[in-house]
């Protein structure tokens, strides 16, 4: 009687076991392959802000700067300039330069004039005629030359004054007065105020939920900035590994596709390189230059 009763207990537990493991399966089968995408894709990246170096065309000594580092600049603003008195005297010299042609081509044309109507009573042999038509065509030469001249001159000129080509934020001074500088050296390194946009990276099974247009809610970690609204302006076609400074243990070998999210309000609160949160929706809406 005693073996009957150890029997049954050992058939309930063994079907007990197998209903839990067959609970377990059917839990993980469900949570597995019948779990919901959610609507909204969630991404990590960082600001991206346009910069540019701002130098001088010319050669020169820097005579005077006018903005320090974390200034605001607008369009037009003088930032710098170099020592003109070299330039000014170039012009001087191609104004006179071109003054004394214009005399001189004068003189030719009044000479081919006189010529031209001696020619056809033969007071004047025809060579001489010709000749006085190329020594016209020469000074007119030499006079367009001299007006290049002039113009190039008075645009190295303009050139010596360094202005600010937009709205932005001055990053660094790196040039100080006195310092000689040749064509095309950086004197200061600006921050644009727009475009701003964030980098983002989108894995491969992600991608197919990405389109232009797509709207983007972008998040930062300071909690009194606002919510900034963005689109999907970017989609790089071609897949790299995850960059360093944002790949995680399980995806350091991973193969992501970057986007480029565009912020057309932005403001002061976003910085250059910011980690920022991304709330991509699921559906696109083309906005205007996407």
């Amino acid at each position: 009687m005693k073996k009957k009763e150890v029997d049954m207990k050992k058939k309930k537990i063994f079907a007990i076991s197998i209903i839990g493991v067959l609970g377990i399966s059917t839990a993980f089968f469900l949570g597995v392959f019948k779990k919901p995408l959610s609507s909204d894709l969630i991404l990590y990246g960082n600001v991206d802000i346009r910069e540019v170096d701002l130098g001088f065309r010319v050669f020169g000594r820097v005579k005077a700067v006018f903005f320090d580092e974390g200034d605001a600049v607008k369009p037009g603003d003088l930032l710098a300039e170099l020592d003109p008195i070299p330039y000014e005297e170039a012009v001087w010299k191609a104004k006179a330069q071109v003054e004394l042609l214009e005399a001189s081509f004068t003189n030719s044309q009044k000479k081919f004039a006189r010529r031209q109507v001696a020619v056809t009573s033969l007071a004047v042999s025809e060579e001489d005629f010709e000749d006085s038509f190329a020594n016209a065509q020469e000074m007119k030469a030499g006079l367009d030359s001299a007006k290049a001249s002039l113009a190039e001159a008075k645009t190295n000129l303009e050139d010596t004054k360094l202005f600010a080509p937009s709205e932005g934020i001055l990053l660094s001074r790196i040039r100080e007065v006195g310092s000689v500088l040749e064509p095309g050296q950086p004197v200061f390194s600006m921050a644009l105020k727009e475009p701003i946009w964030v980098r983002a990276y989108v894995s491969e099974p992600d991608l197919g939920r990405i389109f232009y247009g797509m709207k983007a809610r972008v998040f930062t970690d300071t909690t009194s900035h606002p919510t900034y609204e963005g689109y999907v302006g970017f989609i790089s076609p071609v897949a790299e590994f995850t960059p360093k400074n944002v790949e995680t243990t399980d995806l350091r070998t991973a193969l992501v596709y970057r986007i480029r999210v565009i912020i057309p309000k932005p403001d002061a609160g976003l910085k250059q390189g910011m980690p920022v949160t991304l709330q991509v929706y699921s559906k696109p809406s083309l906005q205007e230059g996407g």
